[in-house]
């Protein structure tokens, strides 16, 4: 196999592990485990995980100085422990598809994290992507919903994603020094530590209260999926193909995760599609789009590779 149907197959890979863990996530929760439990199990077990990669990878690589540190802490909370928290409490609320297609606003949030934090110029190109995927957005979290994923909190649950998608466009943003400074897996294994200490203490009695004895074996195999697929080998898949993609190359896949995760849980009866979500899909996609129009220097598409494990 040639080395771009290699990368082509990972991306690929990776997008079918983002887009199935909308629907996979809803067979779990709430009934055999709560949103925080798992987010307590996928953070812990990734942490353990790359502490001992990063120490057989790069074994004398250390973030050194205080800002570095510091950056590292706020990385942890925002990108791991927060992001993680609020992504799995909106996906136990609201729908697979809501959730997919809110997630993608996140490169509308990395311009406007770096316009603040970095001072990067918004053109007026910009400005028309960030009001469109706003509108879309907008309809998403306001609109009504019926089905067989309907809930009184979708709404809320919408909101959570949102606040999610936004955590993890800063993240992404104030990440980056760290990923050009240091070996990723010395950045991983310190952020996710300190993800670990905002989690547990919001999750650990969800994760011991569950009755895993009542597990049945696809649920043990969904777990196994959220907490190595997801986190570990998505990671491991996105970081070696970005060594060879286009940044238009990963733009293409990142779109292509929402259209695979609406044929995943249309699939599996978890949600159904109108064609008042693909309108609602448009105006993200269009959003989106226009924001990627971007100078080369823009921090969104080297900021992506260490984002896209934190689903």
């Amino acid at each position: 196999m040639s080395k771009t149907l290699q990368v082509h197959a990972a991306l690929l890979l990776v997008s079918l592990i983002y887009a199935a863990n909308y629907s996979l996530s809803k067979d779990v929760m709430p009934h055999y485990m709560g949103p925080f439990g798992i987010v307590t199990l996928r953070i812990v077990g990734a942490a353990l995980f790359f502490a001992v990669v990063s120490r057989l990878v790069a074994p004398h690589d250390r973030l050194t100085g205080r800002a570095d540190n510091l950056r590292a802490i706020l990385c942890g909370i925002i990108g791991i422990g927060g992001n993680q928290l609020l992504f799995f409490s909106g996906l136990n609320y609201t729908t697979p598809i809501n959730a997919s297609l809110l997630q993608t606003i996140a490169p509308i949030v990395v311009v406007l994290a770096s316009a603040v934090l970095l001072g990067e110029k918004i053109t007026l190109t910009r400005v028309l992507g960030i009001v469109v995927g706003a509108v879309g957005a907008a309809t998403i979290i306001l609109g009504r919903h019926s089905g067989p994923t309907a809930a009184s909190n979708v709404t809320l649950g919408n909101i959570f994603i949102l606040l999610n998608a936004t955590a993890f466009g800063v993240y992404l943003v104030i990440v980056t020094p760290l990923m050009r400074k240091y070996h990723p897996f010395t950045v991983l294994a310190r952020i996710f530590l300190v993800g670990a200490f905002v989690a547990v203490p919001f999750g650990w009695r969800d994760a011991l209260a569950t009755d895993y004895a009542s597990f049945p074996p696809y649920i043990w195999a969904e777990v196994v999926y959220m907490v190595v697929c997801l986190t570990i080998m998505a990671y491991l898949l996105n970081n070696w193909a970005l060594k060879y993609a286009s940044p238009a190359l990963l733009g293409v896949y990142i779109y292509l995760q929402p259209v695979l995760a609406v044929i995943i849980a249309v699939s599996l009866g978890k949600d159904h599609f109108t064609w008042i979500r693909a309108g609602q899909a448009l105006l993200i996609f269009t959003g989106v789009w226009l924001v990627s129009r971007k100078p080369k220097q823009a921090v969104s598409a080297d900021a992506v590779p260490p984002g896209e494990p934190l689903r």
